[in-house]
């Protein structure tokens, strides 16, 4: 059992659903990127999404794209991510964190060497989105016997022939992104996301944690009552881009977390 896994089963005896936040590690600096991690989970964050910077993030759209580049342009490397996670473990041993990212720079690095050092700074679950399943001898299965949850993205272009195949080595949770295209494009609307999530349940126990076009509380809301709960990103990452002070930011973090709980 891993964070994640003790993390839903608590939300689940609790009847809660979850609350995931994104932030890019390092945007726009190390210090306040810490600074806003450490306040994540007092803000009602279940699960920490962090972002390792890398320089053709095809996933995400402007808002994220931007953020990697001023991490990267601040100094930012994974040595420096890693070194984030190993401060905030020393306060905080419970909030699970994942990594969010690219597989250049963990090849780059060497897989047995980033999962070693994963593991070591307290780093639970990855989720690599240009590796596909039928690449899962590279990282996913080596991640899995270190300990790591492998999470998987499912879309609403995963149908029925694919999903199996997307759901076979998944653990920890199921990330579905509600729409069709990068990340902070589009508004998630809840009709169209449940019958989605509900298709997904049918072939997993797995959590359902839906992300991408969630901006406010009541979309939070909205999305979580359909799912095991949602994650915002863009929204955040907007608002630190922009100077906004640090408490300003956990405040809008808090808000929509409480609206992601109410669901």
């Amino acid at each position: 059992m891993t964070r994640i896994d003790d993390t839903f089963a608590r939300l689940k005896a609790e009847g809660k659903k979850a609350f995931v936040a994104y932030i890019m590690g390092g945007d726009p600096d190390q210090a306040t990127s810490l600074a806003v991690m450490q306040g994540l989970p007092g803000a009602g964050v279940d699960v920490i999404e962090l972002g390792m910077p890398f320089t053709d993030p095809m996933a995400d759209g402007p808002t994220i794209q931007a953020a990697g580049q001023r991490a990267l342009e601040g100094g930012m490397t994974m040595d420096k991510v890693l070194a984030m996670v190993r401060t905030f473990r020393a306060q905080d041993n419970a909030t699970p964190i994942v990594l969010m990212g690219y597989y250049n720079p963990i090849y780059s690095r060497g897989v047995d060497r980033f999962l070693a050092e994963a593991t070591e700074a307290g780093i639970d679950g990855l989720i690599v989105v240009d590796l596909p399943p039928e690449e899962d001898d590279e990282l996913c299965i080596p991640a899995q016997k270190a300990g790591l949850n492998f999470i998987r993205l499912a879309t609403p272009t995963t149908d029925a022939k694919r999903l199996p195949k997307v759901l076979q080595n998944t653990s920890g949770f199921v990330y579905y992104v509600s729409v069709t295209g990068i990340t902070g494009a589009a508004a998630a609307v809840a009709t169209d996301v449940a019958p989605e999530v509900a298709r997904i349940k049918r072939s997993t126990d797995l959590p359902i944690i839906v992300g991408f076009g969630i901006n406010t509380p009541d979309q939070a809301k909205a999305i979580a009552s359909v799912a095991d709960g949602c994650v915002v990103g863009s929204a955040i990452v907007k608002d630190i881009g922009a100077g906004v002070p640090v408490s300003d930011v956990l405040a809008k973090v808090k808000a929509l977390a409480d609206g992601a709980h109410s669901a």
